[in-house]
Parts: structure tokens; C-alpha cells; sequence
């Protein structure tokens, strides 16, 4: 039996968190226990005990914006310093044989492979552009620290291996997976009803997190002009903002209201069965701004058969296939992206063929069952190196 404990960043349910909660609900029990210690309490919490896990919440620091300063540093360090003894105290009293670092957000593992000894995965689900300096210096430390360094994509991997710190057998890619049983085609009529949407309105769809670059305010400048030359056209977009960033939500809201089509945009906080919302849509966009590294509502809305529009750059370019599951823009181009928008709600034949091809792709190459096994292997391997 492999005890493997998993630090992340959160305890809500978006794409790190839910990709975190189905490896850990598929793993085998028989040889695998899972324990996860999170900085704070949340929907998450309870998800991961339900499937099996040990959890516990320590209020551990993650490294965040808010930290970047004099009095951050010290705060963060002094902070850091106190929570990684009470980790280690756990991870010796639970006999820990395998650390999984899930974001580069938490640095604490490395306290703990420093005390303990035991091997340290660290989990790469993002790619870091700006600042430089914390790139670099996170870089550093997953070449010096991490036994291997798991990305989500290979865009991720050609990030992190521009660094020198890092060598190339430290980097396996490993792509996230989706439960099909969840994510798949149904019928959106009830959904619709529920939402106040008319059978016959067209709906283009976003769900993201509120943040600086998921990329909201692109996709309320390309789909204007679209809403415009069809009233039964509809966007809808779904997704809440980090807590104590709600004045982004706000700030979009009041977008949304001065656009002068507000009737025709409906917007949500987080909703807690997403895949209904992608039954809902006929066409799903997202327009970050910044490479994502493997967006997780991608994968969803290929497994719930939907066609995908969005930024020619990071991981979504390895999940669709242009011109055969959906098209993408020079990033940063609203314009551009609302043309490839409008060509295929003009084209209802070519919207459902995308559909199915979005479908078979996910099944084909982002499967479940790839992404749990993959995984298994590394921790057998891994805990052996201790």
C-alpha cells in the first residue's frame, strides 16, 4: 500500500480542483490511500471524503499575487515556516511514501522532501508568463526539488523546459481525463426551461473563472455583433472570481449592462452541474488571453459534443483540431474570433459534424481511464525511490 499525499491550492470545484477529486475517486484502494491537506475548507473538502480520501485543512500559504511585496515576503516566510512542521508532523505520523505537489502555487512539498526524504511529483497545470521573476524562481525549484514534474500538456512542457534548471527526463506529460459517465450529449430541454431559453434561441456558451486573462471581456467583444444580426442568438456565461476578487464579477456585470444587449446575455456564478450548462449551449468559446495550459471546460464540452472556439495558443491547441472540431483565432482578436464564431452558427451542418468530432477526439485521447493509469504508474515507480 502506497500512501500518497496531495497539497493543493484550493477546496472549491473548477478544473484543477475537479481533475485532483477524479484521480484520486479512480485510484485503486487496494494499493493506493490517498491523503490531501488543503489551505482551507470548501465544496471540495467533503467531494474528496465522499470518494474515499483523507482530508485534512491546514491554512498553509499559496504563493499569490498578494505576496509580492516587502511585507508579503515575510509574512508568506514566516507562515510558510509554521504550517510545513505541522506537514510533516502529518506526513510522518500517516508514514507518507509519495508527495503530489497539484499546482506550482504550493511550495510546501519541498519543506517536506527536504525533512523526510520522500519523493516529490509536482503537478504542473499552469503556465506562468508573468512575472518573470516568479517563473523563473518556481522553475528553479522544480528542477532542483521534484523527483518528476507531470504536465498537463505538452505546451506546458515546452514552457517549463525553456528553463536550464530543468532537465528534460525530469518532464512527463500527462493528459487530464473526463468521466464520460458525467460529460456527455443529452438533451439540454429541461436545462433550458430551468434558465428561461427558448427551444429555438442559439446559445453560445463560456464558463471560466472571473480572473485577469480567462478572457470574459474578449468573448462580450466578439459575440456583440453576433447578437446584434440575430435576436434568437443568446450568450451565456458561467463562473465566479477568486475571493476577494469579486470586483471583477462586478466589473462584468456592468459590462454586460451598458453593452445595450443585455437581454440577450445571461450570466451566472459558479453552478454546480456544469454539465448541463454544456447540453445547454450550441457553441462553446473560450478566449483566454493567456496560453491555458489544458483547460478542463474544454475537455468537458468535447465530451458533452460541442464544437470549440478559442485562442490559438497553449494546450487548447492539442485538443482541437482545426477545421475538424473547432476553429481558432489569432489570440487577443476579438474580431477574428467573432467571425470563426459567426461561420459556424451559419453553418448548422458544419456546427453538429464538429460537434461529433469533438466527441470522438476526447474519447480517443483524453480518456479517463489513460489519465488514472498513467498516473498509477508513476506512484509505483516513484515510491520506490525513497
Amino acid at each position: 500500500m502506497k500512501r500518497i499525499l496531495y497539497l493543493h491550492a484550493g477546496a472549491e470545484m473548477y478544473g484543477a480542483d475537479k481533475v485532483l477529486l477524479e484521480l484520486i475517486k479512480r485510484l485503486d484502494k487496494t494499493e493506493f490511500e490517498a491523503h490531501v491537506i488543503l489551505p482551507n475548507d470548501g465544496v471540495l473538502v467533503e467531494a474528496l471524503r465522499q470518494v474515499g480520501a483523507h482530508v485534512d485543512v491546514i491554512p498553509y500559504p499559496i504563493l499569490r499575487r498578494k505576496y509580492f511585496n516587502p511585507k508579503g515576503i515575510l509574512d508568506y516566510t514566516t507562515s510558510y515556516r509554521r504550517f510545513s512542521k505541522k506537514l510533516v508532523d502529518y506526513a510522518r505520523n500517516h508514514k507518507i511514501d509519495v508527495i503530489h505537489n497539484n499546482t506550482t502555487a504550493v511550495l510546501e512539498g519541498i519543506y517536506l522532501k527536504k525533512k523526510l526524504g520522500i519523493p516529490l511529483i509536482w503537478h504542473v497545470h499552469e503556465i506562468i508568463v508573468k512575472p518573470k521573476q516568479i517563473s523563473d524562481f518556481i522553475n528553479f525549484l522544480m528542477g532542483r526539488y521534484a523527483n518528476q514534474i507531470v504536465t498537463v500538456s505538452q505546451a506546458v512542457a515546452d514552457h517549463v523546459l525553456k528553463s536550464k534548471s530543468i532537465k528534460s527526463e525530469q518532464v512527463q506529460v500527462i493528459y487530464n481525463g473526463v468521466d464520460n459517465e458525467i460529460y456527455k450529449p443529452m438533451d439540454g430541454g429541461k436545462i433550458r426551461e430551468h434558465f428561461g431559453i427558448a427551444q429555438e434561441q442559439t446559445v453560445i456558451g463560456m464558463i471560466g473563472r472571473v480572473n485577469a486573462w480567462k478572457g470574459q471581456g474578449d468573448f462580450l467583444e466578439a459575440v456583440l455583433p453576433l447578437l446584434q444580426e440575430d435576436k434568437k442568438r443568446l450568450a451565456f456565461l458561467a463562473g465566479s472570481a477568486f475571493e476577494g476578487e469579486e470586483w471583477r464579477v462586478e466589473e462584468l456585470d456592468a459590462a454586460i449592462a451598458d453593452s445595450g444587449y443585455a437581454d440577450q446575455i445571461k450570466r451566472i456564478d459558479y453552478y454546480d452541474k456544469p454539465q448541463e450548462l454544456y447540453n445547454l449551449f450550441d457553441l462553446f468559446v473560450l478566449p483566454s488571453t493567456n496560453p491555458d495550459p489544458l483547460p478542463t471546460v474544454v475537455l468537458e464540452a468535447m465530451a458533452s459534443g460541442k464544437p470549440v472556439v478559442g485562442y490559438r495558443h497553449g494546450g487548447v491547441c492539442e485538443m482541437v483540431a482545426e477545421g475538424q472540431n473547432g476553429l481558432l483565432a489569432q489570440p487577443r482578436n476579438p474580431a477574428m474570433l467573432s467571425e470563426l464564431m459567426k461561420e459556424l452558427l451559419e453553418n448548422p451542418d458544419k456546427l453538429a459534424a464538429f460537434g461529433e468530432t469533438s466527441l470522438k477526439r476526447q474519447l480517443e485521447q483524453f480518456s479517463l481511464q489513460s489519465y488514472i493509469g498513467n498516473f498509477s504508474t508513476l506512484y509505483r515507480e516513484i515510491g520506490n525511490e525513497r
